[in-house]
């Protein structure tokens, strides 16, 4: 992948971007707090606690407006940290056949986020976390949540899990995540889709690192500038900065 250079901020304008952003994040954050609260009083158990980072290894999907938002609030060295990353994730997208192995691969060779720290388990740059790291909360022990968990189960084990999952109101049917904390994000994800419409054009998503770098390569940038999505495209190819796996343009 392509070194980044900085990024001229005068030729974006995106603290409207970032300011609405950081708005639904309280939003999300407040009502998320409100469901907990309830749902915890009612009997129900979160095992997500602090210093638990087993979920900080997976592939995270967010929107540009988001990669905006969190670059504004990085270090240099926290930069440095996810460039380093997103090296990572591009190799990867172009190794991996599918998007299962992409993701499988994610956990196994590309690791956990940079900004992790594993001494406390802790975000270091928790108020601007993306919102898919916002709703995912396990309602079974942290032990499921890691990398290969299930296919380290035992037959009867995988068995009670999935009757598990499939009973109890507050799963999906298909994981341990707790099915109406996600739901609580939709609107962010739907406030995000209109905000890059009506700022930009057109919508830009894909994975959390490789869109934060790109955030200050303004080979990127000039190129989102084009608004048609074929035309994005064919000009990111061009440049060699697009992969589908981790860029996807609406």
């Amino acid at each position: 992948m392509p070194v980044c250079c900085a990024l001229d901020e005068d030729a974006v304008n995106h603290k409207t971007i970032t300011k609405e952003v950081r708005k639904a994040y309280r939003k999300y954050d407040e009502q998320a707090s409100n469901w907990i609260e309830q749902y915890t009083a009612e009997g129900g158990r979160i095992y997500c606690q602090a210093g638990c980072f087993k979920c900080c290894d997976m592939p995270i999907r967010i929107s540009w407006a988001e990669a905006l938002t969190i670059s504004e609030s990085l270090t240099d060295e926290q930069f440095t940290k996810i460039q380093r990353h997103a090296n990572k994730v591009w190799v990867n997208a172009h190794k991996s056949k599918n998007s299962d192995e992409y993701a499988e691969n994610h956990r196994k060779f590309v690791g956990f986020c940079p900004l992790l720290d594993k001494t406390s388990g802790g975000c270091t740059l928790y108020g601007d976390r993306p919102i898919r790291c916002r709703d995912t909360y396990s309602g079974m022990p942290a032990h499921f949540c890691g990398a290969g968990a299930l296919s380290k189960l035992s037959s009867s084990e995988l068995r009670q899990y999935q009757r598990t999952v499939r009973s109890a109101e507050v799963f999906d049917g298909y994981s341990h995540y707790i099915a109406p904390l996600e739901d609580l994000s939709l609107p962010a994800w739907n406030r995000f889709s209109l905000l890059m419409k009506r700022e930009m054009g057109l919508e830009v998503w894909g994975d959390f690192w490789y869109l934060v770098t790109m955030t200050r390569n303004p080979d990127f940038v000039e190129a989102l500038t084009l608004k048609n999505r074929r035309k994005v495209i064919q000009k990111l190819q061009e440049l060699g900065l697009y992969h589908e796996e981790i860029v996807q343009l609406d």
